[in-house]
């Protein structure tokens, strides 16, 4: 597997928290955290590629399937879930993985009280201060023009983005980004896989927000195509007060 370079990691404004890369084989991520957790939060990363290692070796096809699959009743909780998060969204389980990580280690950590965790532009988002998150959005005119707006509230919270026109993640779709939110972070990464498959031209924007607004445990819905923009459900956009030419900002 060739490396990509995380080029937007080196655009944050978060001067509250610790910033430290935890990486191991193909994960490679970015955490912020209110503690210098660096330490744990490798064990705990080190543990979740053990369980997702450990099982596709016994079952190939899950790192393979584009679709999902039946799941095994002696599975781990992690495997469960992320074929859980597959079904919702009609995907393969390993569409979820991304956040699956990002989650599983955000939960192995819960004394954190501030805490982002970046896999591969998925977020995993526990706080108690507003967050801002810049929308990278490859060559369209929005990009590094707007970010999402999340409240203390509202987290934890799982914002992932899917894209096909940029960026190492496999996609059917033409969407420059397309944006999850869910307090289920699995079923973020998965759902925007799906979303992201479904947007081939501007006409297909409604039609993939239809799609992924009836899935139970999704909060918000952004994507953009181009020079148009599709938005639904409980997602605050706001203008981005940086000037800056890369980046899925994390800004305090």
């Amino acid at each position: 597997m060739v490396y990509e370079e995380r080029f937007y990691r080196d655009y944050h404004l978060n001067r509250d928290l610790f910033r430290f890369r935890v990486a191991q084989g193909e994960s490679d991520l970015l955490i912020l955290a209110s503690e210098d957790i660096e330490k744990k939060a490798y064990v705990a990363l080190k543990e979740c590629r053990a369980i997702l290692k450990d099982y596709g070796s016994a079952h190939p096809n899950f790192f393979k399937s584009l679709v999902p699959l039946e799941c095994h009743e002696c599975a781990p909780k992690l495997i469960k879930h992320m074929h859980q998060a597959s079904l919702k969204a009609g995907v393969g389980p390993m569409a979820t993985v991304a956040g699956a990580v990002a989650q599983y280690i955000g939960e192995m950590l819960p004394f954190c009280k501030e805490l982002i965790i970046e896999n591969g532009g998925d977020l995993y988002m526990r706080s108690t201060a507003e967050r801002h998150i810049a929308i990278y959005a490859g060559t369209s005119p929005f990009s590094n023009k707007l970010a999402i707006k999340i409240k203390g509230e509202q987290t934890p919270l799982g914002i992932c983005t899917s894209a096909g026109t940029f960026g190492h993640s496999f996609s059917f779709g033409k969407v420059d980004a397309a944006m999850i939110l869910s307090k289920d972070t699995f079923l973020a990464d998965a759902v925007a896989t799906a979303v992201g498959n479904r947007i081939q031209n501007e006409e297909s924007i409604q039609e993939a927000i239809d799609y992924a607004r009836q899935i139970e445990g999704i909060l918000g819905i952004l994507i953009i195509y181009r020079d148009k923009l599709g938005v639904w459900g409980d997602i605050e956009i706001e203008p981005l007060r940086l000037n800056i030419t890369t980046s899925n900002l994390f800004k305090g």
